[in-house]
């Protein structure tokens, strides 16, 4: 059993004690502070500003409502969306749908929401405008928010009106019940107390839904909506319920409507749901807040209190809702990845982290010490940023910073518990992103009012930092994620290469983001309205919406719960480590396309060039496994208002308008969201420039040196807006803009032959330092390709990639057995060597030899000679002028040199030294003695 296991398993046994002990606790409040705490957090309201604010501002928000009940009691109640004439009792769905409500209760009973699916085309109303005591036969009359007229709808097509109406209501009423906590000013509990006493009676009088079609809707429907995790109205039912209970003790109010209520919900939560994803957490959270509210088990003649519920939040399972104990099992526990998008992982942690808060002030127990992957998640969750602190967007998720709850969360535990270094370090942090400006402290709910500190800890935290935090490579297995960074500010690069595993994902093949000149410049394109949209589901849930190669334009899977990863075959530097070669990032990956059956592998890697500009190369192989017609496109969207294409000689390529990319032509629904099609076809080398433009920017370029293939032809074209962007990683002139798109159409696999890009990004006056790419291939070896890059000052660039770390090209003295080889030159004079997958390379007078396994080899020539690092045992021949002194071998260990030997001369060739090494090296140097 692994260590964090062990201690989640140990944390349960402490948890049975410590349910005694809090069972004994009657007094109320008692959820985010309690009668003993109340002189103090009055006092932080006269000293901290943030949290005198949201107090003002939560009386301010309150003040028009209070003079509307003061005079019409019924103002507020009669907005509540009930059954006010019928009295339903019976409330029946056709699978995400509200079908009809039925039956008879005594007192008006809660309406349920209209649908599953957010989206809709009608306007919820302002509370002022609701109609009181609404019920109508002919459904909801609704403003259409293109016509503005309105309309007679059933509930169904109104989105979440109706569950968001009273989720309104109700935050009005737990504000006015924790303001007659703070106050003792009878007219907030006279305000709350009619609401949140008329709901929980409706709601008392109402059963729980029923499928008429009996889907898996049956099994995931929540008291009040389609879904267990979206019933957010519980947080201010109790809430208000725990600022309140003062107030109903004093006036003799019966609270055992109230109590089944919460029983009714907690069991509703524990019977239903989703077993195997994020679900379980989100639905725990609504448990904690209902069993701390309730008291002890032997309180209830059906036993279901306090104990009750934490026993299912925290240690016992069902079907459809696993505890925490057994949730927190999902977690990667090596790398701290939850499996899914980024935006879902995220919210995970603040769901745990809000989980144990709430658990912690009832206990005191420092309940996040028995939890230590919660605390590992929070910083691992930076690896998902970009430089520019914006997280990457692959499936279900867009670009957006991490939440700082996290990290204010963690932050009031460790002063709670005197943990001074950690708090150091996590408030070093978080003062970094507020001097960053992407984080400012304020309140805006219960949590951060009671539970942040008041005020961060500025001391220096030396070397950390954002950047400290994550690392040139990142691969996260549990996700299909292979991050690479390189550089930093204005010329930091990254590319996020990622597949389809874990939930929340979409089908995108091998898609990658890539990041450069301070934005997302190659953006997912996110998800769309809602995810039973057909928008959604036909365009951005698809391959065209993604930077990716489709096949016969059907590629094409399950997406949303998928296991369709790709297999990371080679990398560089390895994931989470540190390189001193500092030059290249790189990463190949394989996989299986399972609508079309075809083999995929996509190597893209970072190159610095000689100055601290980068730029990317991409080669992406598809072919279909069975012979025969077969069509292969690869598609990419950047950034801008235009593409231009122009031929090798800067003379601009005359395109023509299409058809193709359509349903019509057996295409995917998605190929009929592209327009402005425009197409030209070609087998010469192409570049490709994608135009930003920006007010009070320089104007912010993409170009692309495209690989020319017989008969290619070349699309420019606009793919609909990424919904993945955000001000962070795009400026807002195009926030909402269609993106330019290019798309290279093979009719014939691309393997032997593949697509190869090398992406250039520069800004307009910086000196662009590439001059020009040329594409070679041998035909007696079609898996090579030879890549070469010209950079300014005759630097030059030689890439010689083959598909596997097995495939061999000769071609005079040049030799090569494995993945891939690059040299660069300036002035024809080898400036550095970087080696990988490889078994035996030969070139220019070096011959370099695996003992056993592939290696990854770098060389740079310094002043007196090399310094180089290796991964495995190697043989190293090198070039060596006969008749001068043999250089000498060193190795270094931990900084230290360990061992000094000279070179041999190789007894089949006097004009190479030969050095052997046993093992790998970090830090080795070959030093030539001058004298």
């Amino acid at each position: 059993m692994k260590k964090g296991v062990i201690k989640i398993y140990i944390s349960i046994c402490f948890l049975s004690a410590t349910l005694t002990a809090m069972a004994q606790v009657a007094e109320h409040p008692r959820i985010y502070i309690n009668n003993e705490a109340k002189a103090d957090f009055l006092n932080t309201l006269e000293t901290v500003s943030w949290k005198k604010s949201l107090v003002e501002k939560k009386k301010n928000n309150l003040e028009k409502y209070l003079k509307y009940v003061e005079e019409d009691p019924t103002w507020l109640v009669s907005r509540l969306q009930m059954n006010w004439n019928t009295k339903h009792d019976k409330v029946y769905l056709k699978a995400g749908d509200f079908s009809h409500s039925e039956g008879s209760a005594p007192v008006a009973t809660v309406r349920y929401s209209g649908t599953r699916d957010w989206a809709t085309d009608y306007k919820r109303p302002k509370l002022e405008d609701v109609t009181p005591y609404f019920d109508d036969p002919r459904g909801l009359y609704l403003e259409h928010k293109e016509t503005g007229k309105k309309e007679w709808i059933h509930p169904s097509k109104a989105g979440f009106a109706i569950e968001k109406l009273n989720e309104q209501i109700m935050n009005l009423a737990q504000d006015a019940a924790f303001l007659y906590w703070l106050t003792n000013d009878k007219k907030y509990a006279d305000f709350a107390a009619p609401v949140f006493l008329t709901y929980m009676d409706g709601m008392y009088y109402r059963d729980a839904p029923i499928d008429l079609n009996k889907t898996t809707q049956q099994h995931i429907s929540g008291l009040a909506t389609f879904e267990v995790i979206h019933e957010g109205i519980v947080v201010s039912l109790v809430t208000a319920y725990d600022f309140l209970y003062a107030y109903f003790q004093e006036n003799n109010t019966s609270l055992e409507h109230s109590v089944s209520v919460f029983q009714k919900w907690g069991d509703q939560i524990i019977e239903k749901g989703i077993p195997d994803n994020n679900w379980n957490l989100f639905q725990a959270r609504f448990l904690t807040y209902i069993a701390l509210v309730l008291e002890s088990d032997s309180n209830y003649s059906n036993g279901k209190g306090q104990e009750y519920f934490l026993d299912h939040t925290f240690n016992t399972s069902t079907d459809r809702q696993l505890a925490i104990k057994e949730s927190l099992l999902v977690y990667d526990h090596e790398n701290g990845i939850w499996p899914e998008s980024s935006s879902y992982s995220v919210h995970v942690i603040t769901t745990l982290q809000r989980i144990f808060t709430l658990l912690d002030q009832a206990t005191n127990k420092n309940e996040f010490l028995n939890y230590p992957i919660v605390e590992k998640a929070a910083l691992a969750s930076f690896q998902y940023l970009f430089p520019s602190g914006y997280t990457v967007g692959f499936g279900d998720a867009n670009h957006k910073i991490l939440p700082p709850e996290n990290f204010e969360l963690l932050i009031a535990n460790y002063r709670k518990y005197n943990l001074k270094e950690k708090e150091a370090l996590i408030s070093g942090l978080l003062n970094q992103m507020i001097a960053e400006k992407l984080y400012k402290r304020e309140a805006n709910d219960f949590f951060e009012l009671f539970f942040y500190v008041d005020e961060l800890k500025q001391e220096s935290t030396g070397n950390v930092s954002i950047k400290g935090l994550t690392s040139s490579t990142f691969y996260a297995p549990n996700v299909s994620m292979f991050n690479q960074r390189m550089g930093e500010g204005n010329d930091a690069v990254m590319v996020s290469t990622v597949a389809s595993y874990g939930n929340h994902t979409h089908a995108n093949g091998i898609s990658i983001e890539l990041f450069a000149n301070n934005y997302v410049l190659g953006p997912d394109s996110g998800k769309g309205p809602s995810y039973w949209h057909p928008t959604f589901r036909n365009y951005y849930a698809r391959m065209p919406a993604h930077n990716t190669v489709v096949v016969d334009g059907q590629s094409d899977y399950h997406n949303m719960r998928s296991y369709n990863p790709y297999v990371l075959d080679n990398a560089y530097p390895e994931s989470g480590q540190a390189a001193n070669f500092d030059k290249i990032t790189f990463s190949k990956v394989s996989f299986v396309e399972p609508k079309t059956k075809s083999d995929q592998q996509r190597f893209t890697a970072i190159i610095k060039s000689n100055t601290s500009q980068k730029y990317i190369l991409d080669v992406f192989r598809s072919k279909k496994q069975n012979a025969g017609k077969q069509k292969h496109e690869y598609i990419y969207h950047n950034l801008g208002q235009s593409l231009d294409l122009f031929n090798k000689k800067g003379s601009a390529l005359k395109l023509s308008s299409t058809s193709d990319l359509s349903s019509d032509n057996g295409d995917l629904k998605a190929y009929d969201f592209f327009t402005k099609k425009f197409k030209t076809q070609t087998s010469n080398d192409v570049m490709g420039l994608f135009t930003l433009k920006s007010e009070k920017q320089p104007n912010n370029y993409m170009k692309l040196w495209i690989k020319g293939s017989e008969n290619q032809t070349f699309y420019s074209l606009k793919s609909p807006k990424s919904n993945a962007l955000s001000k962070g990683t795009a400026p807002t002139e195009v926030l909402d803009k269609p993106l330019p798109t290019l798309i290279l159409k093979r009719n014939e696999a691309a393997w032997d032959n593949p697509f190869a890009v090398v992406f250039n990004p520069y800004m307009d006056g910086d000196n662009n330092v590439i001059e020009n790419v040329s594409y070679d291939s041998l035909e007696n070896y079609p898996n090579t390709q030879v890549i070469t890059v010209q950079q300014a000052h005759n630097i030059t660039d030689k890439i010689v990639l083959n598909a596997f770390d097995g495939d061999v090209i000769e071609k005079g003295d040049f030799f090569q057995r494995g993945l891939l080889s690059i040299e660069r030159y300036s002035e024809e004079k080898l400036d550095f060597m970087f080696l990988s997958g490889m078994i035996k390379y030969e070139n220019k007078g070096w011959d370099i030899i695996a003992a056993g396994k592939p290696f990854t080899l770098s060389i740079e020539k310094t002043a007196t000679g090399f310094k180089f690092q290796t991964d495995q045992a190697i043989t190293i021949n090198m070039p060596f002028v006969k008749g001068t002194k043999p250089a000498k071998l060193r190795l270094y260990k931990n900084g230290k040199l360990v061992t000094t030997r000279k070179g041999t001369t190789n007894r089949n060739r006097d004009d190479q030294l030969v050095f052997k090494l046993e093992k790998g090296y970090q830090n080795a140097e070959i030093i030539f003695d001058k004298n």
